[in-house]
């Protein structure tokens, strides 16, 4: 086994270097991972532009919040059993102590924003090192591949289980770019009886008939069909796209908010919130219960995210995946770097 390791850092918005060094050595409690995949995703463009909030990324920093690998090594007090799992890991460095973190919402930690690829060295990289108690090990003959998008499909798990769908519900889904699509995927174990997709773009929205969307629609022809749904599961944060949500539930419907929106969205209109009594949740990031969700959909092939990838670079091509992620071909899927 190589004695050296690689890895991406971003000095400081728009300037990267990859360089190597001596492997990391895992600390107590910890365990080191060889990188099969990682994911780029806007949130990574963002660090890359400078675009992200301040509070939220610490330069310089290695990036890779959206993972899969195996476990080469473990530090002291460890179960050394470990090695050679292959696995994901929560990208929260929650505390684990404080009121949020026992009441099991790991994603709300008082303790302060501390997230690996963001303030933590992430997975650009041929190893990484995380806590081992933020692991979440997989199956031996688990794709790797496709695991590297269990930390969007976490997300999406958050959002489900905050929508709380039942069957036989009509559901909408307002985005069909992987948020979207990894929450096609989970609502379509449900049964609901419609299953709708909202997208602009009918190349991508039709992507999710495959998935287990019974229809698609544009926003202009989802005026069509306002106030029919009793779950609105919103992944796009577009500018209009929460105040689109609202208006596609029924009254006493439930919306998830999952898309990460940037200042300037359009606001939900309180009288319309008031009036239909609608039950609105926002999601960001994942807790611990949302990742074994995801973890157990994906090992009962309930969710399959590998159709979603459409690009993968190796390191040394970071430059040209990071370009495509966010310049709006409808072509491009996820975007993977393959260390």
């Amino acid at each position: 086994m190589s004695t050296r390791s690689r890895s991406l850092t971003i000095e400081r918005p728009g300037s990267h270097t990859l360089t190597e060094g001596p492997l990391p050595e895992p600390g107590p409690g910890e365990v080191r991972v060889r990188v099969a995949a990682a994911g780029i995703c806007m949130s990574d463009r963002e660090v890359y532009d400078g675009h992200r909030d301040p509070a939220y990324v610490r330069y310089p920093v290695v990036p890779g919040h959206e993972w899969s690998g195996t476990v080469d090594a473990v530090g002291e007090g460890v179960d050394p059993a470990l090695t050679g799992r292959r696995t994901v890991a929560e990208g929260f460095r929650a505390c684990g102590r404080c009121e949020r973190c026992r009441y099991g919402e790991t994603s709300l930690c008082t303790a302060g924003y501390d997230e690996t690829g963001f303030t933590r060295p992430g997975a650009f990289a041929d190893h990484l090192v995380v806590p081992a108690r933020l692991l979440h090990p997989l199956a031996d003959d688990a794709d790797l591949r496709a695991a590297a998008l269990l930390e969007p499909a976490a997300v999406i798990a958050a959002a489900v289980r905050a929508g709380a769908p039942e069957p036989g519900e009509r559901i909408a889904v307002v985005g069909a770019g992987t948020l979207g699509l990894l929450a096609v995927q989970l609502l379509a174990a449900v049964s609901p009886a419609e299953l709708t997709v909202i997208d602009p773009r009918t190349e991508r929205a039709s992507l999710a008939l495959d998935f287990g969307a019974g229809e698609t629609r544009t926003p202009k022809e989802a005026d069509e069909v306002r106030g029919r749904y009793d779950l609105v599961v919103e992944t796009a944060g577009a500018p209009s796209t929460a105040a689109d949500a609202c208006l596609l539930a029924r009254r006493g419907g439930r919306v998830v908010l999952t898309g990460m929106f940037t200042p300037g969205a359009v606001g939900i209109d309180p009288v319309h919130l008031s009036l239909s009594q609608l039950t609105v949740r926002s999601v960001f990031g994942a807790p611990s219960a949302a990742w074994s969700y995801a973890v157990r959909a994906f090992t009962a092939g309930l969710l399959d995210p590998a159709p979603l990838i459409t690009h993968e670079f190796p390191l040394e091509g970071f430059a040209e995946a990071v370009a495509l992620v966010g310049a709006g071909d409808p072509g491009t899927g996820k975007v993977l770097l393959r260390p």
